[in-house]
């Protein structure tokens, strides 16, 4: 059976889509990735878009979403990324809170370590969760 990874920001816009983008690039069909905010933006934060692709990862075609209970309960991480107290918790689940600057109304000189940041944090995940 493969994990199913939920990242969750507020606004589902940077920090998530990164980290869902690099697991997806990363663990291939080896895990499931959501990702969901607590307050969903309109769209994807383009420098986020930007700093991926110059990694080689296309994440234009995700879209923020809504965080639902049964996002929560169908996966076995939830990686929180600053939604603090909106997140639902439910026993037996693997929670982890990534303490990630928000890329929000940043430059692409101050997300390219966010990026890189959520990438060791995702390599070293999957280290964990996946099946060699």
């Amino acid at each position: 059976m493969k994990p199913t990874v939920l990242f969750v920001c507020v606004h589902n816009a940077g920090r998530s889509q990164m980290a869902a983008g690099w697991l997806q690039h990363l663990a291939g069909d080896r895990v499931e990735v959501l990702s969901a905010g607590s307050a969903p933006a309109e769209t994807i934060n383009p420098t986020a878009v930007e700093a991926m692709a110059e990694v080689g990862i296309d994440i234009t075609a995700a879209s923020p979403k809504i965080l639902t209970d049964g996002a929560v309960q169908a996966s076995d991480v939830v990686i929180t990324m600053g939604c603090g107290d909106a997140c639902p918790f439910y026993a037996g689940k693997r929670y982890e809170d990534w303490k990630l600057e928000d890329p929000a109304g940043q430059g692409i000189e101050a997300v390219r370590p966010i990026r890189d940041e959520i990438r060791a944090r995702v390599e070293a995940l999957v280290a964990e969760i996946v099946p060699a």
